[in-house]
């Protein structure tokens, strides 16, 4: 076909198509026939000059306040009324104190009960561990606040340390070793160091009573905290060795009206052997293997020391040598037995 006769017939059909498009009759398009759709406008971009930043969900949205208190009718009102006014400005979905009664001589118990908050009482004193052992069980939050009730605790800390709950099973307000008596701050020191060791983690303070805790963790390992005061050894060791993330908040402590029901003698001698039965539940060579090692040194000093005066192996360096390997061999059966345990301690099934 010529180039005439094509550019007549299109000219044919273009004039065809505008006569049926005057007459609003416009045929449909076969579907053997590809139409482009015509090119789309570029459009500017659109600026904006603020974008809002969306805030994330906070993780500690359901929280229980566990406050154990003994005689503390001097302290226990205002400190209640700190945590009322801490709580308005922190806009939780749930959260509650419990105040746990250790078998109170004097108002303890009226003044919680004035406030509004859920009391639980013991007949008798059981111990400041048992009183929050008590208040975890009870604990109806996904996180517990252990908050002593003798107001050396500020409540206006709580907002720092559900900032840090976003990073850590728990958030231990620390002291750092001060704001207490000078024996008790060179006691908790020595503690804290000892502890550091075992735990293979500095520990700043390990023997605070204000922490905010994952509940469910706080339910698993309810069953290690001990009746005392040393309560806090036992769950911050516990966690470390477990494998939780724990994280330390420095703040000051306030003094406390009235005296404190902590002995320092009786219930730091606890201290010590709570941290050897945590470090041989969790981590039984940090303790094993010193010891043993401390042995077959003593037994190769005696070695060289009967070689070089007598010229011969005693019996006693046979003996420290048999000690030394039977101490590491306990400590390796210790640790079996101890891996063993993480598979309960560390399952993570309600979170």
């Amino acid at each position: 076909m010529s180039a005439k006769l094509k550019h007549r017939d299109l000219g044919t059909r273009t004039e065809s198509l505008a006569s049926l498009m005057a007459t609003g009759d416009i045929p449909s398009r076969r579907p053997d026939v590809a139409v482009m759709a015509p090119a789309k406008k570029a459009l500017a971009p659109i600026v904006v000059d603020h974008i809002p930043a969306i805030a994330a969900k906070s993780r500690v949205q359901r929280l229980s306040i566990v406050m154990p208190a003994r005689n503390e009718s001097l302290n226990l009102g205002n400190l209640l009324q700190e945590v009322e006014n801490v709580l308005v400005g922190t806009a939780l979905e749930f959260h509650e104190v419990i105040v746990v009664d250790d078998g109170s001589n004097d108002d303890t118990a009226a003044i919680a009960e004035s406030h509004g908050v859920r009391i639980a009482r013991h007949a008798e004193s059981l111990g400041n561990g048992a009183a929050v052992k008590r208040g975890i069980r009870e604990a109806k939050g996904d996180w517990i606040l252990l908050l002593d009730g003798d107001g050396q605790h500020p409540p206006a800390e709580l907002p720092a340390m559900i900032a840090m709950a976003e990073r850590y099973d728990m958030v231990v307000a620390s002291r750092g070793g001060a704001g207490g008596s000078l024996h008790r701050n060179f006691a908790n020191r020595v503690y804290s160091k000892f502890a550091s060791y075992v735990s293979a983690r500095h520990i700043p303070d390990l023997t605070s009573g204000y922490r905010l805790v994952r509940a469910d963790v706080a339910k698993d390992l309810v069953w290690l905290l001990p009746n005392t005061f040393s309560y806090p050894t036992t769950i911050t060791m516990s966690m470390l060795r477990g494998g939780w993330s724990v994280g330390f908040h420095p703040f000051v402590v306030r003094q406390r009206k009235g005296k404190s029901h902590v002995k320092l003698f009786a219930d730091g001698s606890r201290f010590f052997l709570i941290i050897l039965r945590i470090a041989t539940m969790f981590s039984p060579l940090r303790v094993f293997l010193p010891v043993s090692l401390s042995v077959a040194a003593a037994g190769v000093l005696w070695y060289a020391y009967t070689w070089f005066t007598q010229g011969r192996f005693t019996n006693m360096a046979v003996l420290l040598f048999g000690q030394a390997t039977l101490l590491f061999a306990l400590g390796l059966i210790a640790e079996q037995i101890a891996a063993l345990r993480f598979q309960n301690l560390s399952r993570d099934e309600r979170k």
